[in-house]
């Protein structure tokens, strides 16, 4: 099954922002799986769920992190399985 990383977001949020361009520089070293950028008022089952949360990372439907960037989990989560 192939992986996909959501970039929960809202417009104007530095956090967000930020999470976005070290997901990108990430990217340039490590494989990830595509990312989608989601804003979180565009619907309102996510911004009931996350709020004040974002900005909000999911690995599929699983939370990877708020706030900031947990580069280590994210690498952990996306590793191939042996």
């Amino acid at each position: 099954m192939r992986q996909a990383l959501r970039l929960l977001t809202r417009t104007g949020c530095d956090l967000c922002d930020t999470m976005h361009e070290e997901l990108a520089r990430l990217a340039h070293e490590q494989a990830l799986p595509p990312l989608t950028l989601v804003d979180v008022d565009a619907d309102p089952d996510l911004r009931r769920r996350y709020g004040l949360k974002v900005p909000v990372l999911l690995l599929d439907d699983d939370l990877v992190c708020f706030g900031r960037l947990d580069r280590g989990e994210l690498l952990r989560l996306v590793r191939p399985r042996a």
